[in-house]
């Protein structure tokens, strides 16, 4: 399955495209819906009533996007074919009061979001990128792509024991990047992103605002059979279901509405109005029910009829710490996507979902594997059993397998996100 020659490489160098240009959830969901306009597809309001005509639409709420293709004739009771998964990643993001510093070194306070490697984000250089909300209500995508920030890491000659006793990080202390030299002044890092904006002073009076490294994706290994880049986790599925909807748009009859719903704050537990443990995906399908002249009867069909796959990232079998995996559930890299159970339901997959996914992949000639945790280590979840509690929908957990989950830099397969697309579109298609 590693061979270089073996697939087209085109999808994979796209999506290296995609997480450069795509630093923080907004920039995700930006670049999503651009190629979704392309493919035909059109940005409904949420305040605005909407018509159950055909073809595709997308709602975009933040640093989340639900976009989905009704097909000509579809009823009203239609089910939903579903691609789940999160726009955000693991990483440092300022605070409300950014400017601070000590002993003549400028920083940037930042908090800790989410599950993030600390020590990976140590003496990288770091751009900074989010949203910024102007004093008329608008917002403003951001990016300073290059080296603006840097959190550096103690010498070792100050602490001799690192080698030995590990490293150990104090999130408040030794987290906060220098940009500079000089006395701390109230209002420069905004002042700066204004002028970099040409914006006029004073003009922006709110932040959304996040570091990120600014190496890009390269291909990796002997063969370029691998890929290193950042926010993998879960970018690969955003462009993924993106690239499969858009195809899958072109088809001349579907037998379900295809769906792709990336939402924000899965990595500290959805619960916001962009998160899957919030009312996003659920109003928008409903108000699609609703305005093909449905009835709550039909919403209540069309809910039972409907298959969500839930793709995130899951751990390849790390060769330095093969015993932290199950001894017979290893997945590989290039060996296809991955079927993720649990029966503690931190994974919503059962046997039917299972069966779901397998037709997905034997219809797209597409290898999979299965995943499982070893016993003795907590198993993390995803926006999988969400989805199936809040909406009461049958979900299956699957994804790419990666190593360096929550690193500031990840791994991956240079061909699973394209055997990871092909499975989608085959899903969705039904």
């Amino acid at each position: 399955m590693s061979s270089p020659a073996r697939f087209d490489r085109g999808h994979t160098d796209d999506l290296m495209t995609f997480l450069t240009a795509s630093p923080s959830p907004y920039h995700a969901v930006a670049n999503a819906a651009e190629r979704l306009e392309k493919a035909g597809f059109r940005q409904l309001a949420e305040t605005d009533t909407w018509e159950g005509t055909a073809g595709g639409k997308f709602v975009l709420r933040g640093g989340a996007i639900i976009a989905w293709y009704v097909p000509e004739g579809a009823e009203a009771h239609t089910p939903f074919r579903i691609v789940g998964a999160h726009t955000d990643s693991p990483n440092l993001r300022v605070k409300p009061l950014p400017d601070t510093g000590s002993q003549g070194w400028r920083q940037i306070a930042v908090e800790i979001y989410g599950g993030t490697l600390l020590n990976t984000w140590l003496d990288r250089d770091l751009g900074l990128a989010g949203r910024l909300t102007l004093r008329d209500g608008s917002h403003r995508l951001v990016n300073v792509d290059r080296a603006l920030l840097r959190v550096p890491q103690l010498a070792v000659h100050l602490d001799r024991a690192v080698n030995t006793d590990g490293l150990k990080l104090d999130k408040q202390r030794h987290m906060q990047p220098i940009w500079g030299l000089g006395d701390v002044q109230e209002g420069d890092l905004i002042r700066f992103l204004e002028e970099e904006e040409g914006l006029a002073a004073g003009e922006v009076t709110g932040w959304d605002l996040m570091v990120h490294s600014i190496e890009p994706p390269s291909y990796l290994g002997r063969d370029h059979e691998l890929v290193a880049g950042p926010r993998m986790d879960n970018l690969i599925s955003v462009h993924a279901g993106t690239a499969a909807l858009t195809a899958v748009s072109a088809s001349e009859s579907l037998p379900y509405i295809p769906v792709l719903a990336a939402f924000d704050h899965e990595e500290n537990g959805s619960q916001s109005d962009t998160g899957a443990d919030g009312p996003l995906l659920g109003n928008v399908l409903e108000r699609s029910v609703f305005a093909r002249g449905g009835t709550y009867e039909d919403r209540a069909r069309a809910f039972a009829g409907t298959i969500c796959l839930s793709s995130d990232t899951g751990h390849a079998v790390h060769p330095n710490y093969a015993e932290r995996h199950d001894p017979t559930h290893q997945p590989r890299a290039n060996d296809g996507p991955i079927l993720k159970v649990n029966v503690n339901q931190r994974y919503a997959t059962d046997g039917s979902g299972r069966a779901v996914f397998a037709a997905a992949c034997e219809k797209a000639g597409v290898p999979w594997q299965n995943f499982v945790s070893n016993n003795a280590m907590p198993c993390g979840t995803t926006i999988g059993p969400i989805t199936a509690a809040r909406h009461g929908i049958a979900t299956v957990d699957i994804g790419v397998a990666i190593l360096s989950m929550h690193s500031a830099r990840e791994l991956c397969g240079a061909d699973d996100p394209y055997l990871l697309a092909n499975a989608l579109v085959a899903f969705l298609e039904g």
